[in-house]
Parts: structure tokens; C-alpha cells; sequence
């Protein structure tokens, strides 16, 4: 496919998404929005992750946790020091970058199952450090934004006030994330498209090589997890907001970090647009799995069948099945 064409179908699949998110609300209902809000906070990390695994071959098990430093940061920006809630977004995001830096550092020596270790032990330590800080993070209770939020610019009666408009706060939220989303995924696209992405790839299908090539590989990693850091740190401060103001350590324990790993491979590693349909995947299956069955451990039986069946009929992920369906308009193009 030539350049044009790439081009072109990227700006129709973008202009089909933000009519989507415009207009999606109006159909759902006020639950519903919630629950889609929360899946564009999965989106904007799983859009991270994929930079490092999808497009550098990294292997991460500890985007969880890098939420976790971006949620954190938002309630203890907005119940210790007065900022408002979606002020602290942005800083959100370039704190959890500096730690997506900081847990990059062993990909500069490490790589496969050595460095998915390294990841593995930062989420799981993650939980006991919150409770360790205490006074700053409210140990296991958490930090409760529900009082902070009254109000405030993403208010918590039930409305916002936008533009002169009263809008539904859970509409308000699906807005935010999925909008933030979009211009991150366009980031995302802009930047795998330009001379990081090209050396992102390089690093990702042969190291040596890209390193006879004078690309400084190790400069590139730990630069996949810095930018991925931004983004997993975005979708935590998100994250604090769609799920009642409240963020506590058990919010995010190793399980999420898994989560965001299933979104990614789901939705199909190197595939911008599959990270939403991942993202939607890890929202909703999870509530129709315990919905087929209340016996014990049906749920997590019903999740993993669904994503084996997507591996064996998708390799490419749902990704690789959106691409698929629009080749047709490709090739008219």
C-alpha cells in the first residue's frame, strides 16, 4: 500500500471514530457511558503498552502499576494540594513517564523473559508500596476524591457545565477519556510513522542489526518506555475519575497490569486502532462471562475460553480483523 492510500485510510478510520465518540453517548445509558469511560482508560494505557511491545518488542508486566503512579498523583494533587481534578491530568502523565523511564532502565541490559520479570516485580511490589506511604497515599484505605469533587470541574451531582451546556457527568467522563484517547492515539500514529518509530521497529525485529545500523537501541527502550509511561499515567488519572473518585491499592494489584496485556494481544500488537477494541474487550467480556454463570470460577473459565478463541481465529488480533474489512475501501481508494 502506498504511502497516499496509508494516509487516506487513516483519516477516514480517524473521522469514523470521532463521529463515533460524538454521537455514542446519545445512545447509551447513563451505566453505560460509565462503563465506556472506563474503557477509554484502558485504551490510553493499552495505546503505551503497545508502543513497547508492539512496536519494540519489549515485553511489560508492569503497566499496571504505572496507572497506579498516575492515579495517585491526580487524588493527591487534588486532596492535598487544592489543584483541580483535571489540571493534574498532564502532570499526571510526565510523572508516570519519569517512573516509565526509571522501570525502562533494565531493557537498556535486559530483554524477553529477564525483563518481563523486572516489569513483573514492579507491579506486584506496587500495592505494598502505597500501603507502605501512607501519609501520602492513604496506606490501604486509599484517598476518597468524592468530597473534592463536589463542584469541581468534572462536578459529581450528576452534571457538568461545558461550554454554557449542562451535560450528564457520566456522558461528560465518556467524552473526556475517549477524546483524550483520540488525540493520544494520534500522537501515537504521528510518532510510529516518523524516524522513532522507524527505529522502535528496528530495535523490535533484530537488535543487532539496528545496533550495526548506529541506532542506539538502548536509548530507543527505555525512550518506548518513558513514552509509554506518559500514556499508562494518563489512563491512571482517568481511571480515578470514572471510578467514583476513589483510587485505593488494591485498585491496582498485578491483575491489572495482566489486563492491559490481554487488551494489547487481543486488540493486536502493532495495530493503533485494535488497542480500542482491546480496550472494549477487557471492559466488557469479563461482565458477560459472570454473566453466562455465578459458579465459582466460571467467570475467569468463560474470559480465558473467549480470549483463546480470538488467538486461534484471529492471530492478527481484532486489529488484524478491522484491517481486513477495510481493505475493500483501500483498494477503491
Amino acid at each position: 500500500m502506498s504511502r497516499v492510500l496509508r494516509v487516506a485510510t487513516g483519516v477516514i478510520i480517524a473521522a469514523a471514530a470521532v463521529a463515533l465518540v460524538l454521537v455514542l453517548p446519545h445512545w447509551l445509558s447513563d451505566a453505560k457511558a460509565a462503563e465506556f469511560a472506563r474503557a477509554g482508560c484502558f485504551f490510553i494505557a493499552i495505546l503505551g503498552l503497545n508502543l513497547v511491545t508492539g512496536y519494540t518488542g519489549q515485553i511489560s508486566l508492569g503497566h499496571g502499576a504505572l496507572m497506579a503512579v498516575g492515579a495517585y498523583t491526580t487524588a493527591i494533587l487534588t486532596a492535598d494540594h487544592g489543584f483541580r481534578d483535571l489540571w493534574t491530568i498532564p502532570l499526571a502523565g510526565l510523572v508516570a513517564m519519569a517512573a516509565g523511564f526509571a522501570l525502562g532502565l533494565p531493557a537498556r541490559r535486559l530483554s524477553g523473559l529477564y525483563l518481563a520479570l523486572a516489569t513483573f516485580a514492579f507491579a506486584v511490589a506496587m500495592p505494598a508500596l502505597l500501603k507502605r506511604f501512607s501519609g501520602l497515599t492513604g496506606g490501604s484505605q486509599g484517598i476518597n476524591l468524592f468530597d473534592q469533587a463536589l463542584n469541581r470541574s468534572t462536578g459529581a451531582l450528576g452534571h457538568v457545565h461545558v461550554l454554557g451546556r449542562s451535560v450528564a457527568t457520566n456522558d461528560f467522563l465518556f467524552y473526556l477519556t475517549w477524546g483524550i484517547g483520540l488525540v493520544l492515539a494520534g500522537a501515537a500514529w504521528l510518532l510510529v510513522r516518523g524516524r522513532v518509530g522507524r527505529a522502535f521497529r528496528a530495535v523490535r525485529d533484530s537488535e543487532v542489526a539496528a545496533a550495526s545500523a548506529g541506532i542506539n537501541t538502548g536509548f530507543y527502550k527505555t525512550l518506548a518506555f518513558g513514552i509509554s509511561g506518559f500514556y499508562a499515567g494518563v489512563g491512571g488519572s482517568l481511571f480515578v475519575l470514572v471510578s467514583n473518585w476513589f483510587v485505593s491499592p488494591s485498585t491496582f494489584g498485578f491483575d491489572k497490569s495482566l489486563l492491559l496485556v490481554v487488551g494489547a494481544v487481543v486488540g493486536g500488537l502493532g495495530s493503533l486502532a485494535g488497542m480500542a477494541l482491546g480496550a472494549l474487550f477487557i471492559q466488557f467480556v469479563p461482565g458477560w462471562a459472570a454473566n453466562l454463570s455465578n459458579a465459582p470460577g466460571a467467570p475467569s473459565v468463560f474470559f480465558g475460553a473467549a480470549i483463546v478463541l480470538v488467538m486461534i481465529l484471529l492471530p492478527g488480533g481484532l486489529g488484524g480483523l478491522l484491517r481486513k474489512l477495510t481493505e475493500p475501501l483501500t483498494r477503491r481508494l
